[in-house]
């Protein structure tokens, strides 16, 4: 794990990009191919490609839009987070609406709540023509961290 930083994360997005490029997104994401392209204090944008993440009739798989939608929301709490604090998720859930068979898909996570003990976000994921694939909702806790 990255180590928690001492201040409160600048608002400008190229602030939060370089707090991603620090930390990295994860052995998962990077497997998967998600790239995150915008990340301030507002939301966070990233991007999966549809091939290497199919079901055997070449759809996207489900889970593949959760991987995408959690790390976009985990990855959000966190750098809201108050000092000294880590995000953990607690719950998940994900409604499916459309199928996306090629090309890529774009996550859009907006926080819902922002307490101080819990965060709420919601993920869009959207094919390339802009039609909703799947609706995530992510709680995360907000949990003492120390360094081991």
């Amino acid at each position: 794990m990255s180590e928690l930083r001492d201040t409160q994360p600048p608002s400008d997005a190229d602030a939060g990009l370089d707090w991603i490029a620090s930390r990295g997104v994860g052995a998962l994401a990077d497997r998967m191919g998600i790239v995150i392209t915008e990340f301030d204090r507002e939301h966070a944008v990233a991007t999966m490609p549809v091939e290497g993440n199919t079901q055997p009739i070449g759809l996207l798989h489900g889970g593949a839009y959760v991987v995408l939608a959690e790390s976009l929301g985990s990855m959000h709490a966190n750098y809201l987070a108050p000092e000294g604090h880590v995000a953990v998720g607690v719950d998940i859930n994900a409604t499916h609406t459309g199928s996306a068979t090629e090309g890529v898909v774009t996550g859009v996570c907006r926080p819902i709540h922002v307490g101080r003990s819990l965060t709420v976000h919601e993920i869009a994921v959207t094919d390339e023509r802009g039609s909703r694939c799947s609706t995530i909702r992510i709680t995360n806790f907000y949990k003492t961290f120390t360094p081991s």
